[in-house]
């Protein structure tokens, strides 16, 4: 049986969400054991775009990424690189 995962995605990796995503996110049915680098491949994301990625709110580094396993009801939220100041 899947499990269910939100995935957010900012500002220009918003443009990267199937068709159907509304307010940058979209609810993902996966199977158990897909990673967080599972999903950015998925999606094609690309990797310097890539540039802070949380799961429930806590840092996942990019060595971590391709190991970390999402859970039914997690929320992966990725940002791209942010400019200003």
């Amino acid at each position: 049986m899947p499990m269910r995962v939100t995935l957010k995605l900012f500002a220009t990796l918003g443009d990267y969400l199937p068709p159907g995503a509304r307010f940058n996110q979209i609810e993902l049915d996966l199977d158990h054991g897909t990673t967080v680098q599972a999903l950015i491949d998925r999606y094609s994301l690309p990797p310097k775009l890539v540039h802070l990625v949380l799961v429930n709110g806590h840092f996942v580094p990019p060595e971590e990424r391709a190991t970390r396993a999402l859970n039914e009801g997690d929320v992966l939220a990725i940002w791209p690189p942010i400019a200003g100041g």
